[in-house]
């Protein structure tokens, strides 16, 4: 093990395992393509964890490609009719009753009447086996325990997108008719002993859930989508978790521990997506680096807002807060905050969780950047390293810089060479940035005046963002009217 090495079982992930193949997927067009066909091959079994499913989701809304039907539901039961021996585990997170409401509504009837119907082939069952106000985060589809695919989107309506992110495309819409925003996210899938792993996680989420096992799948077949390019082979993908646990010394917190070890050991950039910044732990860690004379670049890109109400005052009033912190850290003006928008101006929603560092460390997984994805809720995130001092590693570290550089591209809306060009020109992932903003498909920058005006009693508050079980409702009740009251 190499001194400066980041991923670390037991410290910074849970498992070092091998894969053959490691892919980044960009946005959910992609995602539901390379899912579906990976569905196809399924021989015995499918495993979907996740916050949530919705049975209308369609897969191409541009238009069917690929055998079977297009929305998620239908496809799952002509799947069960054309594989006899296959079965399907559906695992859906639940905040309360109203919820569990909610999924019968909202397009999980079909798989709730073939439980009933179909016996043990397909399995539909609501999670409610975490700590009260706890979140289910983690986005798990395993398929024959030969593929795993785990990151930020939802196997639900309304997150379709290209990754052109076109202005009012008439593609965004949901059931109901009703347009929606463009969205932008990232996925990623891994094979080999890798996918063994995550097979392992999701069986023990679904004990929990369930308090019935799964036993392991000893089947080796050709599950990888031929038309899905992995960055790199031959890699170890480190897993790192939030478990919560009632004793805060019990709960599993390696998100966190990569997140601060990765941080602190960054050379030259830093470069984060996330759908939050409101993790004060990680904002102080990027403070320090800010002030460091010779510290790294750090560039942010995240939604323009928040989705509802509430999360806009409790993450977007703890962002205010925390922008104003690193703003107040830049001396050596190292630091950018954007947010993507279409050529036509409207903003892009981000809902990716990813952190790139330098060329050595690519993170792509389900946790925020928020208090609860580091300590409350259920999280899971994929990592693959390169280290600087072994030659062998060259391949990782430019998947890795390969990735950075589409992310980029994507969101300024030029080829990856146009954007690799300027990078080599200015020497710089912030000058280059800078230099290619503009009109059209563009990211816009954060500025004090961007936000001005977004503070909330709510923000960074206890009872709606814990970085782990709150010791008691009482107790949490107390800091909350305490706090509004101040």
């Amino acid at each position: 093990m190499h001194d400066g090495q980041l991923l670390i079982p037991g410290q910074t992930c849970w498992r070092l395992e091998h894969a053959d193949r490691f892919a980044c997927i960009i946005d959910a067009a992609d995602y539901f393509h390379h899912a579906k066909t990976a569905m196809l091959q399924a021989q015995r079994r499918i495993v979907l964890v996740g916050w949530d499913f919705d049975t209308r989701m369609s897969f191409e809304p541009r238009g069917k490609t690929l055998p079977g039907p297009n929305r998620l539901g239908a496809f799952l039961r002509w799947l069960l009719r054309d594989r006899p021996n296959l079965e399907i585990y559906v695992l859906k997170w639940n905040m309360s009753m109203v919820t569990e409401f909610q999924a019968v509504w909202r397009g999980m009837t079909p798989l709730m009447v073939q439980n009933w119907l179909n016996g043990k082939r397909v399995q539909f069952a609501i999670d409610r086996a975490h700590p009260v106000g706890s979140v289910q985060h983690q986005k798990i589809m395993v398929i024959d325990d030969s593929l795993a695919f785990c990151g930020g989107i939802d196997m639900t309506v309304d997150r379709w997108d290209t990754s052109d992110h076109v202005h009012r495309s008439h593609l965004r819409r949901s059931v109901t008719g009703r347009r929606y925003s463009p969205r932008h996210d990232v996925s990623a899938a891994v094979d080999g002993p890798a996918a063994r792993a995550i097979a392992e996680q999701a069986r023990r989420r679904w004990q929990a859930a369930t308090s019935k096992s799964l036993a392991p799948i000893k089947l080796e077949h050709a599950v990888w989508p031929d038309d899905l390019e992995p960055a790199v082979c031959e890699v170890d993908v480190g897993i790192a978790r939030t478990l919560p646990a009632p004793d805060p010394d019990g709960a599993v917190r390696e998100v966190e521990a990569l997140n601060l070890a990765a941080i602190a050991a960054a050379r030259h950039i830093i470069y984060i997506e996330n759908q939050y910044m409101a993790s004060r732990k990680v904002a102080e860690a990027l403070a320090v680096r800010l002030c460091d004379p010779e510290g790294p670049e750090v560039v942010i890109v995240l939604p323009r807002n928040s989705e509802s109400w509430l999360e806009q005052q409790a993450m977007d009033g703890a962002r205010l807060n925390l922008l104003q912190l690193l703003w107040a850290a830049d001396d050596h003006g190292r630091l950018g905050v954007y947010w993507p928008v279409t050529d036509g101006g409207e903003p892009i929603y981000v809902h990716s969780k990813v952190l790139v560092i330098d060329d050595q460390l690519l993170r792509i997984g389900t946790s925020n950047l928020n208090n609860r994805s580091m300590g409350f809720d259920s999280e899971c995130d994929l990592a693959v390293e390169g280290d600087p001092a072994f030659p062998l590693h060259d391949k990782v570290r430019r998947a890795i810089v390969s990735a950075r550089h589409r992310l980029v591209g994507e969101h300024l809306g030029l080829p990856v060479d146009e954007f690799e060009h300027a990078m080599n020109r200015c020497g710089s992932l912030l000058q280059a940035i800078e230099s290619l903003r503009g009109q059209g498909k563009t990211m816009r920058r954060f500025e004090p005046d961007t936000v001005a005006g977004e503070d909330s009693p709510l923000a960074e508050n206890d009872l709606l963002d814990p970085d782990q079980v709150p010791p008691s409702p009482v107790r949490r009740m107390q800091r909350f009217i305490a706090r509004l009251t101040q």
